[in-house]
Formats: C-alpha cells, structure tokens, sequence
C-alpha cells in the first residue's frame, strides 16, 4: 500500500453538468412533453395471437376452453427462471392449478415496456439528486413514456419480477374477478362471494372450471381497480415449483434460434474482422465460389456472409474468400487500452456520489492508497450467436433471441429498408446471454443475407467470430484513497475510476441503432454513474466521495452480467481488507463494525461466516470475505482459496443472500450459484489481449476459464425476508473475485490488485 496525498485539482472532480438540452432525456423539449402527452396513447390494445379455443383476458393473460392457461411472458428466457416466476406470480393470485400453466413468449407491444428499467438507469447517468424536484419528476415521467411508446421490452439490470410483478398481479386478479362474475351469473349469486382455487371458481359446494367459463368470462367488464385474492392456505408464491422449462430442456425439445429448420433453409458462415471503423477491401471470388456446396456469398460494406447447404462447408469457404478488411484510426491493443485507463485517471473526472466531505477529512492527514486495474471480461457463452430468417412475401421473418425486440426489429428494419410492421420477429431464448442480446448484429445480418438470396437461412457465427466480435465489460482502473481515524476505522474513503462510458455507447446502439465503433466515439469523455455502479459502499463511513474518469480506450463495449459492480465491488472489498491489515484487526470485525447502517448485509455476513466456518482471517485457513448490496438485494461470501502445484485453486464458496421476499426459492439459490460460477471464471480468466484490433483468443480453451473439475463447494443460504422483491440475478457475480483475492492475501501475505487474477503470478 502506498502513502500519498490526493492532490488532484479541485477541478477534475466536477459535478455532472446539467443543460437544458440534458434535461429530458429522449422526449425533446418539456413544450413538445407537454403537447405530447395529449397526443400519446394512454392504452394500447393487446396484439396476441389467439387460437379458436383460447379467450384473451388481458395482455398476459390467455384461458383455453380445455383449461389451459397460458401466460404471456415480455422478459427474454435466458435461463434466469423468468418463464416461471412470472407464471407463479400470476397462477397464484389467479388461483389456478399450476399443472395446467403455459407460457407463451409477448409480441412487440408497449404493454410490456420495462420503464422501471428505464427510468432507473437513466436516474443514474443524471442523478435526481443534481436537479430540482419539479425537473426531475419531469425527466422520469419522460423517460417512462418514452419506453413506453417505444416498447422498450427490456431483460437485464436483474429487473424482470422487480419491473413485472405488479403488473402481472393485476392482470391476473382482473382476470379472476371476470372469472366470478361469470360463475356467479350463472349461479344468479354475488361474484364477490366467489372464491378461485385450484383452477376452480368456487361459492359453497359449487365448482366450475376455468376453461368452463372462459369464453363468458372474457366478455365481462373487470373492475376499475383490482381486487386481490386474500391468502391462499397453501399458495403459490415462495414454493420451490418446478420450472416449466425444465421438461423441455432436459429432453432437448426446447428450440433456440440455431434449432429452427425451415423448409428450402441454408446456412451461413461470417467474417467481420478487426474491431472499430473496419470495412471489407477485397475478396477472392474465384477461389472462394470453387469451395464445396457453396451457394451463395453476401458482401456487405463491413462483413463477407458465405451461403452453403451446411454451416461448416460455409465456415471453411470463408478462408479461400480471404477476405481482407481494412480499419480507420489506430488499431486497438491491450497496450493502448492500459495506456487510455491511465491518461484517464491523470485527466479531467466526474463527481458522482459523495458524502460528506473528503477534502476536509483528508487535510493534514496519513493518506494510504492504492492502485487496482481489471481486463476487458468476455461474455463467452456456450452457444455462438445464432439467428434466422425467411422473407415470406412481402414480410419478413426473423427468429433471434434479443434483449430488446423492439430495437431488434427496428434494426433489421433499418438494415433492410422494409417496414418494421412487415417484421415478424420470433423472440427466443437465450441459453446464456449474459447482455450479448442487446447487440443485434447477428439477427440483422441473417435478415439481410436472407433478403438477398431470397431464401430461409441460418447465420450462426463461430466460436472465434463470437470472441473477436464480442462487446466485453469494459476494462477499468481505479486508485482508492483513504484516511482512518484513531482507532483504525476508515474515516474517509476516495474512490477514483477510469472506465469507457457504457452506458452512452449502449443507448446509442439500441435508440439510435449506432454501430459499436460509432457509439464508442460518441460516448467517449461523457461522465457516466453507471460507470462506476455499486461504488459507494454499504459501510457507515462518513467521508466518501467517488469520482468517473470517462476513458477513451477505441474498444466498444457491452453489457455484462453484473456490469461496473463485478469491478467496483473488487476494488473496495479488496482495499477495506487491506485497510484491515492495516489496523491489525479481523476483516470479519472490521466490517461489522462499519455495518451499523445496513443491517441486511451485517445479518449475511454474520450468517456466512457462521455456515462457513470462519477462523479469523489468519493464513492457515486461507479464507476471504466479501460483501456487497445492488439492485436492492445483499450478498456476503466467504471463499477458501490457495496457490497449490496446479495454480490457483478455489475449494469453498459459501454465500448468504438478502434478496426481499422470494417468488421460488429453488431458483433463486440457481441464479447465486449460477452467478458464482460466471464470477469465479471472470476472476481467474473470461479475457484476452487486443493487439492490430483484433482479439488474440480463439476458442474458450484459451480463455482461462475453470474447468467442471475446478469447481468449489458451494453453499447458498437465503435469509428470510419480507421486504419487496430484489434482484437476484447478477448478485452473486461481484462478491466473488474480491473474496478469492482477499483469502489469497490472507493465505500468501500477498495481495492481488488486478483481474484476473490468473493474471498474476505468485511471488
């Protein structure tokens, strides 16, 4: 740890500036809002498919006449559980049998806008705090009717039961009170007295059917306001129901975009090259057409798409196309990008969050610091992506899995020069997609490839496209600095980040369908909290302030399962523990004693070092902990890690979670060990060097990621909970890099500052 005193100018650490212009976000001006709002819709009319036996009730709601309900699902399957905690949360108010529940994926519609996402992230790039309350009431109303008009269908930031549970309760107790009213008309009987249970509308002794009394049910008028189901004697809700799902993908009927098979379908291979403002120079036809049942190749200004009757005769086509690409600009390198994080840290910053004041608390004393700095993380899911599409007409069909089907459908749009309502799009799962579904590019390519060729085809990239081409988390560096008062507390904490603007690139690519390297540049240098999310710590110290260096590093980046909190959570859990050496005290104690403030992440450190087994942090039992709150859900964990002959070696993760009231417990522990697993492998790999633009890993055996053989004990304990619902699937990702690095301190008396930490080599 290295003494110094923060000396930047007073300058660099300015607040974020608000203009006119930056007031209402996506809307226009507040004249044109308010003339707006009388020319907006304040309903939209549902747009489902029916069947001739099925009654619609509401836009999530479906009953079929043989009894089947089906619920209408706007959240993207990407293995979260999303298909059955919205189910259970609207078979449960509904009263209905969970055996007879199916699920449907929503069409494009404004019904299923994910505003609270919306107007949640944007109150982080202007925070409330910085503007009037009249202006920013404004600013989130804008933003709210802007998703709303724009479907902004939105899966991420761990928002699907946060954003979706009231609504889907609603739906489902209108839907219920239209069900008694029509069993009570033909009983001649007060539909209030009615009762719902089972898949059964009941008064007394008599019973009938969902499916008996759908047809009438649907015709009925709802009440102005819903009127929920009192509590069941065993409900839904909180049970460990098996995921609907399940039966699907453990047979393998479950379809992705890459299962789809369509008559007179071909496939297609592509070829991108380097990152940034690349395009395609040159090919060689000849050579390439002479390639093994090739059909067809498709020449874009920034990509070659090869045609064959299988994908792999198209992938080895690609090679004898020899495609060569040229790129504006100075290509990217893991060099350049260090070099960009540091300039940043020297340059101009944003202050984001503060409080109380750490210029003060710093005057006149010992100030310890510390520098830390992690790698672009890769999403690398199992499945490349995958998409196809099939003209029809004069439509066009697209099946893709996204995370914005709107902005999907949009882009291919625009890509093709049709009309979005002559787009059909297919939303499909995603086995994994971690924020790679908001890029669209590969349903955009398959949807021009097929336009051009005029047949059904099936682009699916390869494991090395997928890695060159990927938008990782952006690489960051941060210095934190702190003071401690007498009897070794912190007393003020400064924490200073560079990392790219996220946030902006992400907005430009989905509302202004910008390409990544034209996103990149226009975000670059503009002040970003999202930047630096989960930076301000749970712990009561008085004096924090945390400051955005926005940096330039020429590499687009993306959306990650955990975004800014899987590095800032490091960069703090790892220096609080330095600080605790540092007092001669047990990093266990010293974070209770800063905990007095947040009893929910004192209870789940108290409950994980309990299971756990902690023994004080000294080195033989080589154990770390780390703790962390994001999107109103907590998290502590303690880790058991060593330097063994083999390398790094993780032998027990025990986490404890807070995550408010919980719909299926069953999933939620999947979702922690699911994020446990994906943040020990950005822990101990995930990445790769950049050098001429272009990623130097190929295969995922090259991205140091654990094998099944590498894999801890894991033990999960949920804390009861009554409070709203949190977010739980991004969790557990940003607790777990710093637990490891803080057990291997403990175990070796050497502290790792950098991810991953396979990056390092033991002294």
């Amino acid at each position: 740890m290295n003494r110094f005193r923060d000396n930047f100018p007073a300058q660099r650490r300015r607040l974020p500036h608000i203009d006119r212009r930056s007031l209402l976000i996506g809307a226009g001006a507040a004249g044109g809002l308010a003339l707006a709002w009388g020319l907006w819709p304040r309903t939209y009319p549902v747009n489902l498919a029916t069947a001739p036996d099925e009654s619609v009730f509401n836009a999530f709601l479906k009953i079929a006449s043989d009894g089947r309900v089906i619920m209408i699902v706007p959240q993207c399957e990407m293995g979260q559980g999303v298909t059955t905690l919205l189910p259970q949360i609207m078979a449960d108010e509904l009263g209905a049998d969970w055996r007879t529940i199916a699920v449907e994926p929503a069409p494009i519609s404004p019904n299923y806008a994910n505003d609270w996402l919306v107007d949640r992230d944007s109150e982080t790039v202007t925070p409330r705090s910085g503007l009037p309350d009249a202006v920013a009431d404004v600013r989130a109303w804008a933003r709210r009717e802007y998703a709303t008009r724009d479907a902004m269908m939105l899966t991420g930031g761990s928002s699907s039961v946060q954003m979706f549970e009231g609504p889907c309760r609603a739906a489902a107790a209108q839907a219920r009170a239209m069900l008694m009213m029509a069993a009570a008309a033909r009983w001649d009987a007060d539909w209030q007295a009615c009762d719902t249970e089972g898949g059964f509308v009941t008064l007394g002794q008599q019973r009938l059917r969902f499916g008996e009394l759908a047809s009438e049910a649907a015709a009925m008028t709802p009440p102005t306001e819903p009127q929920y189901r009192a509590g069941a004697a065993e409900p839904l809700y909180g049970q460990e129901l098996t995921r609907l799902d399940a039966p699907a993908k453990v047979d393998g009927s479950m379809n992705y975009a890459g299962d789809i098979r369509l008559p007179g379908m071909v496939y297609a291979a592509i070829r991108q090259g380097p990152v940034g403002d690349t395009r395609l120079k040159s090919i060689n036809k000849l050579a390439g057409l002479k390639s093994p049942d090739v059909l067809h190749y498709v020449q874009s200004e920034r990509w070659l798409a090869v045609v064959a009757r299988n994908w792999w005769a198209a992938n080895r086509a690609l090679d004898r196309f020899a495609p060569v690409f040229e790129t504006a600009g100075k290509p990217v390198s893991t060099r350049s990008i260090d070099a960009a994080l540091d300039n940043a840290l020297k340059s101009d910053g944003w202050r984001v969050a503060r409080r109380g004041d750490v210029g003060t608390a710093f005057a006149g004393r010992p100030v310890l610091g510390s520098n830390f700095r992690v790698a672009p993380a890769l999403h690398a899911p199992i499945e490349t992506r995958s998409a196809t599409a099939a003209p029809d007409g004069s439509r066009l069909r697209v099946w893709a899995a996204t995370q914005a089907p709107a902005q999907c459908r949009a882009a291919i749009a625009a890509a093709t020069g049709r009309d979005a309502a002559s787009i059909t799009l297919f939303p499909m799962p995603a086995g994994g997609s971690f924020g790679v579904g908001f890029d669209h590019s590969a349903a955009v390519q398959a949807a021009v490839i097929a336009q051009t060729i005029n047949k059904p085809v099936q682009l699916t990239w390869s494991r090395a496209e997928e890695i060159i081409r990927d938008l990782p988390r952006p690489p960051a560096a941060a210095h934190l600095s702190a003071s401690l008062n007498s009897a070794g507390g912190i007393d003020a904490l400064a924490v200073k980040i560079a990392a790219p603007s996220a946030t902006h690139e992400l907005r430009a690519r989905l509302v202004d369908n910008a390409r990544p390297h034209a996103a990149q540049r226009a975000a670059a240098g503009r002040s970003d909290a999202g930047a630096v999310g989960g930076a301000m710590p749970s712990y009561a110290i008085p004096n924090v302030s945390v400051d955005h260096y926005p940096a330039d590093i020429g590499l687009p980046v993306g959306q990650w399962r955990g975004n800014a909190d899987s590095y800032t959570c490091f960069f703090i859990e790892s220096f609080v523990d330095e600080l605790a050496k540092r007092a001669d005290t047990d990093p266990l104690s010293y974070r209770m004693g800063m905990l007095s403030g947040a009893p929910e992440v004192a209870r789940c450190m108290i409950s994980v070092t309990t299971i756990g087994g902690w023994e004080g942090g000294v080195a033989e039992a080589a154990q770390g902990l780390a703790c962390h709150s994001m999107r109103g859900s907590h998290i502590a964990l303690m880790a058991t890690a060593t330097f063994g002959p083999n390398g790094l070696r993780v032998t027990q993760l025990v986490a404890a979670a807070d995550c408010g009231r919980i719909v299926n417990p069953a999933i939620a522990r999947q979702q922690i060990e699911g994020g446990l697993i994906f943040g020990l492998a950005a822990a101990v790999g995930a990445t790769t060097d950049y050098s001429g633009g272009l990623a130097e890993a190929r295969k995922l055996g090259q991205l140091g990621l654990p094998r099944l053989s590498h894999c801890p004990e894991i033990t999960v304990e949920l804390i009861d909970s009554d409070r709203e619902p949190g977010g739980i699937g991004e969790l557990a990702v940003p607790v777990v890099a710093p637990a490891i690095a803080n057990a291997l301190a403990a175990a070796t008396g050497r502290r790792i500052r950098r991810l991953p930490l396979s990056q390092e080599t033991r002294a």
